[in-house]
This record gives C-alpha cells, structure tokens and sequence, in this order.
C-alpha cells in the first residue's frame, strides 16, 4: 500500500529492539496475531526518543483504541483503509497529530464485506475469526484471547465457533493444525500441548 506512494513515504523495514528504530520517523505496526506485552508490545516502541508509532488493525472498537493510545501509540488505524488514506493518516501522525479510524463494524458478523486481505480470508474467515485462529494456534485460551483482543468471552467463543464451521473442524487440536498449515500463526509458531481439559472441546468454544 505504501510503495504505491513513493514520493510521499520510504519504506523501512524495521523491527522491534534494531536500532534502526532510531533512523525511522513512524513505526505502522500491523497487530494481526501479536501477543507480546499486553496483545501488542507497543511499551517496547513508544517513548520520548522513539519514532511514532501507528497501530494498523481490524479491531477499531473504542476499547482496543483507547488501549493503544493508553500505551502510546500516536495513532491507530483499521486495515481496511485505502492507500491514499493511510499516507495522509501517517503524514498527519508525523506532524504531531493523533489520528484514529472510526469504529467499524467489519468482521463482527458474518457477511460483512470487508476490504483489504488476511491470512484465512480465502477460506471465508473474516479478520476477526482469523485472528482467533491465530491465538489459538499460539497456544491461548479463551480468557486471554478475550483479554488479548479487547472482545468479550462470549464474541471470541462465537468467532470461534463460526470459524471452526467454516474451517470444518470440532476440536482445537484441529484448529491448531489448520491454523498453523494455512499460515495464520507468526513464523516458527509450534503446535502448543493440549490437554482433554481444553475450553472448547466437541464443539464447545
């Protein structure tokens, strides 16, 4: 999306804890499927001596925006934007400003149309239900997907359910293999172990 904008921004490929950090202006850091910290590890980005930080995802509820600016993030904005839209939103963000998106109803219920692409979307997942599998591939349970997400026990066990229907799977072992096979889990991801105890089994989420 930033590459169609090559006059406008230059692209870094920069991650956390290199020192290129301090070379970089803002920081677009995509949160699909990031646990580290408190679901997204921005205390490890943001600071008096950091670039800006923007968070760039489909959870744009009130909740998980005001979590973002709470640990200092500078913006946060959804994935489903356009390109031009999102150099304006970083351009703005390098100027000083606070941008965020309006809340958006994308990927809360099935059906919705969505722009924009993520891992699972050619099996039908929406962003929401993908992102699920993703946690769950990393071994969460529903409790921490909740917390993790910024979404109520009882939503993560509907995606859950949707997503196994639509993945055609009963059991999280399943999921896990799945996920972790259609690349909805970050690299080096290992199957976590399981127990009979686990929260959602034989359909239950």
């Amino acid at each position: 999306m930033l590459a169609e904008h090559p006059d406008r921004v230059v692209l870094v490929d920069a991650r956390t804890n290199v020192p290129l950090l301090s070379e970089v202006d803002v920081i677009l850091c995509e949160t699909f499927g990031r646990v580290t910290g408190d679901g997204l590890g921005l205390e490890e980005l943001t600071g008096p001596d950091r670039p800006k930080v923007v968070v760039f995802t489909w959870n744009t509820e009130p909740e998980a925006i005001a979590a973002s600016l709470a640990r200092g993030a500078d913006g946060h904005l959804s994935n489903s934007i356009a390109s031009s839209e999102l150099v304006e939103a970083i351009e703005a963000v390098h100027r000083g400003e606070v941008v965020v998106s309006p809340s958006l109803e994308c990927g809360k219920e099935e059906g919705d149309n969505c722009d924009g692409d993520w891992p699972g979307r050619a099996a039908g997942l929406s962003p929401r239900e993908a992102e699920v599998l993703s946690f769950i591939a990393q071994g969460l349970n529903n409790q921490e997907i909740a917390s993790t997400a910024h979404l109520s026990i009882n939503t993560v066990k509907t995606f859950i359910r949707t997503a196994y229907r639509k993945i055609d799977v009963t059991r999280r072992p399943q999921a896990i293999v799945w996920a972790l096979e259609h690349g909805l889990a970050p690299r080096g991801t290992e199957a976590p172990r399981l127990s009979e105890s686990t929260d959602d089994q034989h359909h239950q989420a």
